[in-house]
């Protein structure tokens, strides 16, 4: 019986052990089940939505597809289409965020239809991008795009309990933002609720906060910060007019309950820093940044920071413009300069040149020459030396003859004779004194050179004299008396 009864207890405490271990066994399965059905309740949520507006040429697509990862600058017409990835490193999730870029031309903004609609509205986030480097368009830009997203909202006919709910959610979240601790993680983390987050101690809005509350959450992203240094060299731009565009920017932050950060795609400024706050609003992500304002191009304000007391710093330092004053009245559009390209010349073609000269010259009027209207004594040239060898001198040069003044040819009588000793003495000057060949030249040559050597007279005289002493003795000359100079003390 003993062995018996011993081999009964034994089983019996078998029985036990078993029951212990399937009760182990239930409680290992249903931990993991409650730790799978966890994580599939915390999974990183899809169809986020991404809604980006602004100016052509403000750098929507290039601050995007920086955030992709992706360098290409292909940008398209209408309404663009893009996606981020984000991963939850600390569940090993991941999923795309969905980006629809809006094209700057207002007559696509029908195609906003497409990317948002009255159920995937709350899934959303609205960026305006505004261009740094035109700061005269900032407020504008920003305004009319704003108006844009309020229109499409309203066409949607969201039911008014809905709206009023997504506006209660924004409301909340901007008054429930904490300054963020110092510990910076190394990747995005998702944060976990805390146990008295309900009974935390909120502010009343500002006056001017939330007044235009869309009811999704909105970034404003200024691009091109780099031009900053090249608003101050050309177009005098100070710490002032920073601080200006700075405080309007802000109040129009504080109508929308938007979040502002300055950013530079080409010195990779604050992308890093875009990326992490866009997740951390859209999937809660952990978000460790505070506020930065020191620096005047890599400005960050999160949502919920700001307040009308803050933007006022700003104004402290105004010395030429009043925080009221109208900002387009102080950040002026500069005059556009006009580029004047300097256009290459080309040389002409030698010959195409002087055939255009020919032909105007063949068109204008023939005008007389000069030497039509010069006595036939002057060379064809103009040159008043006569015709003959080189070298040799004018015998009639220096004469007082030559001055004889030419007939009037309205003259009759005396008329004749004058026309006679004109082209007599004309005749004279191209002649030259001892020229081989010409009869009488030696014997006229040596009386001249005696002549000359006894009186000191010039040659030409004594020649012309002879000459005249020839004509008077012809019985057909009628040269007159007063026409013939007077002798010579010499010749006397």
């Amino acid at each position: 019986m003993a062995p018996v009864l011993e081999k009964q207890l034994l089983g019996a405490a078998g029985a036990g052990d078993n029951n212990n271990e399937d009760e182990e066994g239930q409680s290992l399965w249903s931990s993991i089940l409650s730790e799978v059905s966890t994580r599939s309740n915390s999974k990183l949520p899809s169809g986020k939505n991404i809604l980006v507006f602004g100016e052509d040429g403000s750098g929507k697509t290039t601050v995007m597809a920086k955030l992709q990862g992706s360098d290409h600058n292909k940008k398209g017409r209408g309404l663009e289409y893009l996606y981020l990835n984000v991963h939850d490193e600390d569940r090993d999730d991941l999923t795309r965020c969905n980006v629809w870029i809006l094209d700057g031309d207002l007559y696509h903004k029908g195609l906003l239809k497409f990317a948002v609609s009255a159920q995937s509205l709350a899934d959303s986030l609205a960026v305006f991008v505004a261009d740094m480097s035109r700061p005269w368009t900032i407020m504008e830009s920003l305004q009319k795009w704003a108006s844009v997203l309020r229109d499409h909202v309203d066409k949607l006919k969201i039911p008014p309990e809905e709206m009023r709910e997504m506006e209660q959610k924004m409301v909340k979240a901007f008054q429930e933002y904490a300054e963020p601790e110092d510990a910076t993680p190394s990747s995005p983390q998702r944060r976990a609720p805390t146990a008295g987050e309900d009974e935390a101690v909120v502010l009343p809005l500002g006056e001017n906060t939330l007044t235009h509350n869309l009811g999704i959450p909105v970034l404003i992203v200024c691009t091109k910060c780099d031009a900053v240094g090249v608003l101050e060299k050309e177009h005098d731009y100070r710490e002032e007019h920073f601080d200006f565009i700075q405080s309007h920017i802000r109040q129009f932050c504080l109508q929308y309950g938007a979040g502002l950060i300055y950013t530079s795609v080409k010195e990779e400024k604050n992308m890093d820093l875009l990326y992490k706050y866009i997740v951390h609003k859209m999937y809660d992500f952990q978000f460790t940044t505070p506020a930065l304002v020191v620096e005047k191009d890599a400005v960050f304000i999160p949502s919920g920071w700001d307040n009308e007391k803050k933007i006022g710093i700003l104004h402290e330092n105004f010395t030429t413009v009043r925080p009221e004053d109208p900002f387009e009245d102080f950040i002026i559009q500069p005059p556009i300069r006009k580029l004047v390209h300097d256009k290459e010349i080309n040389a002409e073609d030698e010959q195409v040149f002087l055939m255009k000269q020919q032909s105007l010259l063949a068109k204008q009027p023939a005008t007389p020459t000069r030497g039509a209207t010069e006595s036939p004594g002057r060379t064809a040239s103009g040159s008043p030396r006569p015709s003959g060898r080189a070298g040799q001198p004018n015998v009639a040069s220096g004469s007082p003859m030559t001055a004889v003044k030419k007939p009037d040819p309205n003259m009759k009588g005396a008329a004749a004779n004058e026309g006679v000793l004109a082209n007599f003495f004309n005749s004279l000057l191209s002649k030259k004194t001892g020229s081989p060949g010409s009869p009488g030249a030696g014997a006229v040559g040596s009386g001249v050179q005696g002549s000359a050597k006894k009186t000191g007279q010039k040659p030409g005289l004594t020649d012309v004299q002879a000459e005249l002493d020839r004509m008077t003795r012809k019985p057909d000359s009628m040269v007159s008396a007063n026409n013939i100079p007077p002798p010579t003390e010499n010749e006397a």
